[in-house]
C-alpha cells in the first residue's frame, strides 16, 4: 500500500520538478556545523492541527538535545504562512526550518533554502521536494481530501456512498439528505467554510477540483491551458455548478463566518453529513469523541464520473541556509525520520500518513485510512493549485469564492470573473 502511494506521488514530484527546472546530538548548532550546547531553532509551519503534538515533541526534543525549539504554527484563521514569512523576512528574523507548498511557494524563498541532497532521510522518501535535480524540502506527511462523510448517516438515509462519483449524484443526495434534516439531527448536509480567512479551503483545495479532478496523476494539461489563459468553458461551468451546490447546502453561519474549528466541529459532532476537509482532521475528530464510521468520496465538479480523491506530499520544510543553528535544524528534521519518538509523533500524535518508508506505525484515524485504501487502489488525483501562486489563489481567488458564498454575486457571475482572474493571470 506504501508503495503504491510512494510511486504515484513521485511521479507528480517529478512533472513539478521537470516544470520548474523543477546520531544523538548534546545541543544546537552553529554556523559551522558543530553542536553547541543552549541554542535555539525556530520552525514556523502552516498546519496549525498539528500544532500541539509538534509543540510536545519539540520540547521533548528540545530537552534531549540541550535546545530551544520554538515552534511558530501560522494558518487556519490566522492568515497564511507566506505573508507571515515574508514579514519575518522584512523584520531579519527568519526562522531556522520553515514550510512552504510547492514550486510557485519554493520559487520565492529558493535564495534562503539550503540544499538537503545529502540528509539520511531522502533515501527513506519518494516524495521529497526536488528542485534544479537537489532536494531542498523535507515532506511534512502525505494528505488527502475528498468529501468526508458519516456513514452512518447516508446508510440510514438509504445513499450508497460509491455512488457520488459525480455532479448528478450529489444533487440527488444532497437533496434528500435536506429533507430529512429533522429525522438525521443536522443543521446542514455539508459542513463548508468560505470566510476570506479560509481561502486556503476553497481557494486552494477546491480550487484543485477544476485543475485535476479526473485526470490521471500529474496530468497537467488543465493547469497548463489555464496558465496560458485558455478556459474550458464547460468544465469552468461543471465547477462552478459544484461550488453553488456545496454552498447552497452549507450551514451559513459556518460558510460565511465560520473558521477551522466551527467546520471540523459541525461534522464531528453529527451536525453535517459531510465535511469538506482532509485527512488532516483526523486528532480533531478523534479529540470530539467521534464514533460513527467515515469515510472519503470523490469530489463531484464534472457531470462525468470521477471515481478518485486528491492525495500528494503537500507541504515541505526547508532549512534556512543563513541560520546560525544549521547542525540543530538539520538534526530535528533527521530524528523525526530516525527515531521511534519522532515516528510516534507524526503518526500516533499527529495524525498523520508518513511519507518515509522506514516508519511501520499506521494511523488510526478512519479519514487517514481512507486515503489509504483510495491510493492502495490506484485512485487518486494531484494537488496542482500550487503552480498559481499564493497572491493568485489568496488575493484574486479566495474573494471570488467568498462572494459567491456570501450571496454578493451569483453563479453566473462567479463563472465570468474566475474566467477572466484565469485569463488576466496569463504567463
Amino acid at each position: 500500500m506504501k508503495k503504491t502511494l510512494c510511486v504515484l506521488i513521485a511521479a507528480a514530484i517529478a512533472v513539478t520538478v521537470s516544470l520548474s527546472g523543477c546520531a544523538k546530538g548534546k545541543a544546537d548548532a552553529g554556523a559551522d556545523g558543530k553542536l553547541v550546547k543552549g541554542g535555539k531553532i525556530t520552525l514556523a509551519q502552516g498546519k496549525p492541527e498539528i500544532d500541539a503534538a509538534l509543540k510536545k515533541y519539540a520540547a521533548a526534543w528540545g530537552e534531549k538535545n540541550g535546545t530551544t525549539v520554538t515552534i511558530k504554527s501560522i494558518g487556519g484563521t490566522s492568515g497564511g504562512l507566506g505573508p507571515a514569512l515574508k514579514a519575518d523576512f522584512a523584520a531579519g528574523d527568519m526562522p531556522d526550518l520553515f514550510g512552504f507548498g510547492g514550486v510557485e511557494d519554493f520559487k520565492e524563498w529558493e535564495a534562503l533554502a539550503l540544499d538537503l541532497t545529502a540528509e539520511p532521510w531522502v533515501s527513506k522518501t519518494a516524495v521529497a521536494f526536488k528542485y534544479n535535480g537537489k532536494v531542498f524540502g523535507f515532506p511534512v506527511a502525505v494528505e488527502g481530501w475528498g468529501m468526508a462523510y458519516n456513514a452512518d448517516m447516508l446508510a440510514k438515509a438509504g445513499i450508497d456512498p460509491k455512488t457520488l462519483v459525480n455532479l448528478g449524484a450529489y444533487k440527488a443526495a444532497f437533496a434528500k439528505l435536506d429533507s430529512m434534516k429533522a429525522e438525521l439531527g443536522i443543521n446542514s448536509v455539508v459542513s463548508m467554510a468560505a470566510a476570506v480567512e479560509m481561502g486556503w479551503v476553497t481557494a486552494h483545495h477546491n480550487f484543485n477540483s477544476l485543475l485535476a479532478n479526473g485526470l490521471p496523476y500529474g496530468d497537467l494539461s488543465v493547469v497548463n491551458d489555464l496558465l496560458a489563459g485558455k478556459v474550458d468553458d464547460a468544465r469552468l461551468n461543471d465547477y462552478a455548478e459544484w461550488v453553488g451546490l456545496l454552498f447552497n447546502y452549507a450551514d451559513k453561519s459556518v460558510l460565511t463566518t465560520g473558521n477551522y474549528d466551527s467546520q471540523v466541529g459541525a461534522f464531528a459532532t453529527g451536525k453535517a453529513v459531510f465535511l469538506h476537509q482532509g485527512n488532516w482532521t483526523d486528532p480533531n475528530i478523534q479529540g470530539a469523541n467521534a464514533t460513527f464510521k467515515m469515510a472519503f468520496a470523490p469530489h463531484g465538479s464534472m457531470a462525468k464520473d470521477t471515481d478518485g480523491i486528491f492525495v500528494a506530499a503537500p507541504s515541505f520544510y526547508a532549512v534556512n541556509k543563513d541560520s546560525k543553528n544549521l547542525a540543530a535544524a538539520k538534526k530535528f528534521l533527521a530524528d523525526l525520520v530516525a527515531t521511534p519518538e519522532g515516528h510516534a509523533y507524526m503518526v500516533t500524535d499527529a495524525g498523520m500518513i508518513p511519507a518515509y518508508s522506514n516508519v511501520t506505525l499506521q494511523p488510526t484515524g478512519q479519514l487517514s485510512q481512507s486515503v489509504q485504501a483510495w491510493s492502495a487502489a490506484g485512485k487518486v488525483y494531484s494537488w496542482s493549485q500550487y503552480y498559481f501562486t499564493g497572491d493568485f489563489r489568496d488575493k484574486t481567488l479566495t474573494p471570488l469564492y467568498n462572494q459567491f458564498a456570501t450571496g454578493a454575486i451569483n453563479q453566473a457571475k462567479f463563472v465570468e470573473l474566475m474566467k477572466q482572474a484565469l485569463i488576466a493571470n496569463k504567463k
